[in-house]
C-alpha cells in the first residue's frame, strides 16, 4: 500500500512540474555557445560574440536542436532581443524542420528587414500578411514576438502587434509554398547574405497548452 501511494504522489509530483515549465519561459541560447543549435551548409555565418549570435554570411539557417520540448513546438511563445544593421534582411523560422541546405520548405518565416531592398519589413508573416511599415530602426536592439495558439498566430515587434493571422482550416499555398503551414517543429535563424548582419540574444520559449 505504501509503495501505491508514494508512487502516486510521484506522478502526481511530476505531472504538476510539467504543468509549471509550461508555464515559464525557457532560454534557447546559452549566451556563449552554439550548443544546442544545428546548421548544415555555410556554417560559417553563425557565430557567437559578447552574448549574442551573429548572422553574418552566406545563405545558411541555423536550426534549435536541443532538449527544450525536444525542439518540437506546436503552441508557444516566443521572443528575441534583435538588432539589425543598415541593408541586411534575416528572419526567424517556426513549425519548421532541419535542411542541410535552402531556404526551408516547411513553416513560417517571421520577417527581419529594417533597411534591406524587400519591401517586407520586421514582423512580417513573410509572403502570408506582410508589413509594409518599419516599426523599429537598426542599430537598436528591439524584441520580436511570435505566439502560436491553434490555427491563431500573433506577431508584435516591442510590444505592439504587426500581425494577427488565422490559418483557414482549408488553406492551399501555391507551388513552392505549399508546407508553409502550422503543425509543429523547431526555430531557425536566417542567414540572409553577406551583406546583411544580425545579432539575436535572451532567445526565449514558453510553451502553450495544446
Amino acid at each position: 500500500m505504501y509503495r501505491k501511494i508514494l508512487v502516486a504522489v510521484l506522478v502526481v509530483i511530476t505531472l504538476l512540474s510539467a504543468a509549471e515549465e509550461k508555464n515559464k519561459w525557457v532560454s534557447l541560447f546559452d549566451g556563449k555557445t552554439l550548443n544546442g543549435w544545428k546548421v548544415g551548409a555555410n556554417a560559417e555565418s553563425f557565430s557567437v560574440q559578447d552574448g549574442s549570435i551573429v548572422v553574418n554570411g552566406k545563405v545558411a539557417h541555423l536550426f534549435y536542436d536541443g532538449p527544450a520540448q525536444q525542439h518540437n513546438f506546436k503552441n508557444f511563445e516566443f521572443k528575441a532581443d534583435v538588432m539589425t544593421f543598415p541593408g541586411s534582411n534575416s528572419g526567424i523560422y517556426f513549425h519548421t524542420q532541419y535542411q542541410e541546405s535552402g531556404w526551408p520548405k516547411k513553416g513560417y518565416e517571421a520577417q527581419v528587414n529594417n533597411s534591406h531592398t524587400d519591401w517586407r519589413r520586421t514582423g512580417s508573416l513573410y509572403a502570408i500578411q506582410d508589413v509594409k511599415e518599419v516599426y523599429v530602426k537598426d542599430n537598436k536592439w528591439f524584441t520580436e514576438y511570435i505566439k502560436v495558439e491553434g490555427k491563431h498566430i500573433i506577431i508584435k515587434i516591442n510590444d505592439k502587434v504587426v500581425v494577427d493571422y488565422t490559418e483557414p482550416n482549408d488553406v492551399k499555398r501555391e507551388k513552392g509554398m505549399e508546407e508553409r503551414l502550422l503543425s509543429s517543429g523547431t526555430f531557425a535563424l536566417q542567414g540572409h547574405d553577406p551583406g546583411s548582419k544580425v545579432l539575436y540574444k535572451n532567445i526565449m520559449v514558453k510553451i502553450l497548452p495544446d
